[in-house]
């Protein structure tokens, strides 16, 4: 029964009935309205966040020592245990020096979402908080952060049948045919979205399929709610062509410690290219590659162009976000560490 039906058989017309005195004749005896306690304020954590290749695992750990503390992944590529020529994981060095958490604990076979990463990160927070400590998270993934730092919209499970439908659509008449269909019923939703943002659109339309609900007002609800923690944010930036230059870098280290191979044999394993783990930047590129849609060189330089982009859009984010502290990390390492540290002490 919905919340109409409850009022109306509760009160027989659906309308609570006045009050037969009036709103202004309470007896003197009958007790005031007990007022809302107030929300206790979140417990507190750190973030160092930044775009790609900006230098948060060296800083993260420097920070944390500083700290006496331990880190939290919060790299949605970090988290699977088979992919690492690609995904730039802290080193064995790194993780002897602070606990790292969060970093392979799915496989590239599961579909590890945002709730999967708050079910598991929340405890080991706490945990930290517990004990006097104040965790550190350490990652780029926007969506893994405001999970924490902000009320947060989980939706209903995922219907494989619908989205297959909705991609066969797409496929058929274009992605901009479905994100069309979007803006006929969620015209909000579909405002924030590109056309060609498949992965969000059929999303959104899925969450209206499965709950009847448009997503944009799950969404509202949900910032309405008390974020778990209270966050010290910190961002990385770097001058944009020294920080391309580093991207560029890094895609070339990635090739040399072997991401073709790791690419190929998650390939020769018939995964499905849809899981989110192969759309990673290289993965994703060099299966194109591999299916013969271009030359490697291409899928090289398609990987920097896409990886610069993700980039620029990480710090579009961060360079909006209420309360990031923006720290040049082209300075010495342990410099940028010593800010980052004295900001956090300040503030918590």
């Amino acid at each position: 029964m919905n919340a109409q039906g409850a009022g109306q058989a509760e009160h027989g017309s659906g309308k609570v009935p006045a009050h037969p005195e009036g709103p202004s004749s309470r007896s003197e005896n009958t007790p005031a309205p007990a007022p809302h306690p107030e929300r206790s304020s979140p417990p507190t954590i750190a973030v160092i966040t930044g775009p790609t290749a900006v230098g948060k695992t060296e800083i993260g750990v420097l920070v944390a020592e500083a700290l006496g503390t331990e880190i939290v992944n919060a790299d949605s590529m970090q988290v699977y245990r088979e992919m690492h020529a690609g995904t730039a994981k802290p080193t064995a060095e790194e993780r002897a020096r602070v606990p790292h958490h969060l970093v392979d604990v799915a496989s590239v076979r599961d579909v590890f979402t945002v709730a999967d990463f708050k079910e598991l990160a929340i405890p080991i927070l706490h945990r930290l908080i517990a004990v006097g400590k104040i965790p550190l998270v350490v990652g780029g993934t926007r969506l893994y952060i405001k999970a924490l730092t902000s009320g947060f919209f989980e939706g209903p499970p995922r219907d494989p049948e619908f989205r297959a439908r909705m991609e066969a659509l797409a496929a058929e008449h274009g992605r901009p045919y479905l994100h069309a269909m979007l803006a006929e019923i969620d015209p909000d939703k579909a405002a924030k979205l590109s056309p060609h943002d498949l992965k969000r659109i059929v999303r959104a339309l899925e969450v209206l399929h499965v709950t009847g609900q448009r997503i944009s007002e799950l969404q509202a609800q949900s910032q309405e709610a008390q974020p778990p923690f209270r966050a010290i944010l910190i961002g990385l930036v770097r001058d944009r062509e020294e920080l391309y230059r580093r991207i560029d870098e890094r895609v070339d280290r990635m090739v040399e410690a072997g991401l073709l191979e790791e690419v190929r044999a998650l390939h020769e394993a018939g995964l499905d290219e849809r899981l989110t783990a192969i759309q990673a930047h290289g993965y994703k590129e060099l299966i194109g590659y591999l299916r013969g849609e271009y030359d490697f060189a291409e899928a090289v330089r398609i990987t920097k162009r896409n990886t610069r982009h993700y980039a620029r859009r990480q710090l579009s984010w961060m360079r909006g976000e209420p309360g990031m502290h923006l720290l040049d990390a082209s300075r010495p390492p342990e410099v940028v560490a010593t800010d980052a540290t004295r900001i956090i002490r300040a503030e918590s």
